[in-house]
């Protein structure tokens, strides 16, 4: 059954990359069905696909099935970001529904005025040094490689996912103070427009905070995370982590152990 909810916020899908995870975002898409949702940039990785294409199946099907939903009524707002920045030569425009605005307002079913931006515009790096933003791109790409192989060695073990970049995110000290820094620029960007909060992406760490009053809320990604913003009819966001959802499902379906008869046992305690 399908989940009925106000609005959702997705970003930092990146299709057109093998670390797209597609297929777990067609499974979120058809669990919720919204009245409104927001694409918050990076919904396509232009920077990828000039260094050589890859467009499979599934990812296809993740824009087929958008613009059903819009052709079914839903509103999608496309707010383009770094990587998808071609999408900011059509501001204005529709294709097939989807309508590609810079920034917007939104504001939730309990008046709150939210401003919804990629972020891109806020990285010193990819606005003052774009060929370091390409190099960190390519060092990005290279250490999902690294993890991919390495979580296939762990899953023959049993082992559940583990993501390199996430760990050095919260754990390598410039990221954390960058991320820290991102967050206080866009908090203060949001006072400066006179809003109650900002929703936003770029730096594939989720989060949904309140900081000096302004909260602070970002969607995540669709290569490790897995995550998006949803707001239910009431106003409430929710950070939805849809890779836990998805390992919680698999770890209830699993067949559990056979318990050792009392024979068994019984044989056990005579040998030790």
């Amino acid at each position: 059954m399908e989940k009925k909810i106000r609005t959702i916020f997705l970003s930092d899908i990146h299709l057109g990359t093998r670390g797209c995870r597609a297929d777990m975002l067609l499974e979120f898409l058809r669990e919720y069905d919204a009245e409104r949702i927001y694409l918050v940039g990076d919904i396509f990785d232009g920077w990828r696909l000039k260094r050589g294409w890859y467009w499979p199946q599934s990812h296809n099907d993740v824009v087929q099935k958008l613009l059903r939903k819009a052709r079914k009524g839903t509103e999608i707002i496309y707010v383009p970001g770094n990587h998808d920045e071609v999408m900011r030569h059509y501001l204005g425009t529709h294709f097939g529904g989807i309508e590609v605005r810079n920034r917007d307002i939104h504001e939730t079913a309990d008046g709150r005025k939210l401003l919804v931006i990629h972020g891109d515009q806020f990285d010193m790096v990819v606005v003052n040094a774009k060929w370091l933003a390409h190099v960190g791109d390519v060092a990005y790409t290279v250490a999902l490689a690294v993890n991919f192989w390495f979580n296939r060695v762990r899953r023959l073990w049993g082992g559940q996912y583990w993501s390199l970049s996430k760990w050095a995110k919260l754990r390598v000290k410039q990221a954390v103070s960058f991320i820290g820094a991102y967050e206080s620029i866009l908090v203060a960007e949001a006072a400066k427009a006179g809003v109650d909060g900002v929703v936003c992406g770029h730096i594939h760490h989720a989060a949904l905070e309140t900081t000096n009053g302004i909260q602070y809320v970002n969607t995540g990604d669709w290569v490790e995370s897995c995550t998006a913003i949803t707001e239910d009819f009431d106003g409430t966001l929710r950070l939805v982590d849809w890779s836990a959802v998805t390992r919680e499902r698999a770890a209830r379906h699993l067949p559990a152990l056979p318990q050792p008869s009392p024979a068994n046992s019984k044989e056990q305690k005579t040998a030790a």
